[in-house]
């Protein structure tokens, strides 16, 4: 069995790929490294519900009525489901509630973590984010400069949302594009992050719980310092990946469609407790997060990615801690140092 990639290229900006009838597969630009987020909308005859939203910005809302007037034939979206809270997925959620009258569907706690993040303002970083980022050992430049500058707001790309949801939770169903669809829940990348699995045919929409040839990012923060999000993602694709099969398609939230699911799970997780086992042997002594890049990542991390590779160390150290498998110590400029049980 081997992945395989259905659609070698993605896509064009304004345009929508049918991947299954009634099914089809958009991309709205991001403004980042990883540049883009795929999309998806699905008909339900009359109108289209829509997977997925991208940034609020004026570039994705063009886009999208590019979209709607263009390959979705000007029909309204009547709902909007969101498979988890990060911006680049919710951005315009709210814009399509307030402005189309779509519905909102997506867990609970996706929908908190977006209203919470939403009322957050901050105009310089909070002493408990500055604790956070000593405490993993961030590099004193990129800290001082961090420090006085203005953060990133959620509120900056996510357009406000309305009071007002629909819930989903794990075992439910929903019909959408001429299926049912079961819902299973996620963790680690995102709390309850919403997947779903046809019944009726072989199509899997997985939002960033599973892609295809990029691992999602799992990242500790200063709202949760002591979690353990590897712990959850690991469950989770022990859990999902006894529903997979080798010719389901699944339409993730970046990079391609795919199928091969059974050894994409694989991948996953043996990548994962790859970088584990690495890092154990890296911390033969006291060392934070911050110096177990090359351990983890096997590349150069740049100013670029040096946030989500912070967190993501963050993350796997804290997870070897709560296994017992390494111990800490604060070092007196408040990095926790991390070595090794022998």
């Amino acid at each position: 069995m081997t992945l395989r990639y259905p659609w070698e290229t993605p896509p064009a900006q304004g345009e929508a790929i049918k991947v299954a009838t009634g099914v089809f597969w958009m991309r709205l630009p991001l403004p980042m490294k990883l540049d883009h987020v795929n999309v998806y909308a699905l008909d339900d005859g009359d109108s289209w519900t829509i997977i997925d939203t991208g940034f609020d910005s004026k570039t994705t809302r063009r886009i999208w009525g590019d979209l709607l007037a263009g390959p979705l034939q000007g029909k309204p979206v009547k709902r909007v489901i969101v498979t988890h809270h990060h911006p680049d997925h919710v951005g315009l959620a709210g814009w399509f509630q307030t402005e189309h009258g779509a519905q909102l569907v997506t867990t609970r706690t996706a929908w908190l973590f977006a209203r919470m993040l939403l009322l957050d303002n901050q105009t310089t970083a909070t002493p408990e984010t500055i604790e956070f980022w000593k405490s993993a050992g961030m590099d004193p430049e990129i800290l001082e400069k961090r420090r006085t500058e203005r953060p990133f707001n959620y509120a900056d790309i996510v357009a406000p949302m309305p009071l007002g949801f629909t819930r989903i939770k794990q075992g439910d169903s929903v019909e959408m594009g001429g299926r049912t669809w079961d819902i299973h829940i996620g963790n680690g990348h995102a709390p309850e992050h919403a997947t779903f699995w046809s019944r009726d045919d072989n199509l899997v929409i997985s939002g960033d719980q599973i892609l295809s040839s990029i691992s999602p990012n799992i990242g500790i923060y200063a709202t949760e310092p002591e979690a353990d999000p590897l712990a959850d993602w690991l469950e989770a694709c022990e859990r999902l990946k006894k529903l997979a099969r080798a010719d389901q398609l699944v339409l993730g939230g970046h990079k391609l469609p795919f199928t091969g699911l059974p050894i994409r799970m694989r991948q996953l997780t043996d990548n994962h407790h790859g970088c584990l086992e690495r890092l154990l042997k890296h911390l033969d002594s006291p060392k934070p997060a911050s110096s177990c890049f090359a351990a983890l990542f096997k590349r150069r991390i740049d100013g670029d990615t040096y946030g989500l590779a912070l967190v993501e160390a963050v993350a796997h150290v804290v997870h070897l801690y709560h296994a017992g498998l390494v111990i800490r110590t604060k070092s007196k400029d408040g990095a926790w140092l991390y070595q090794r049980k022998e």
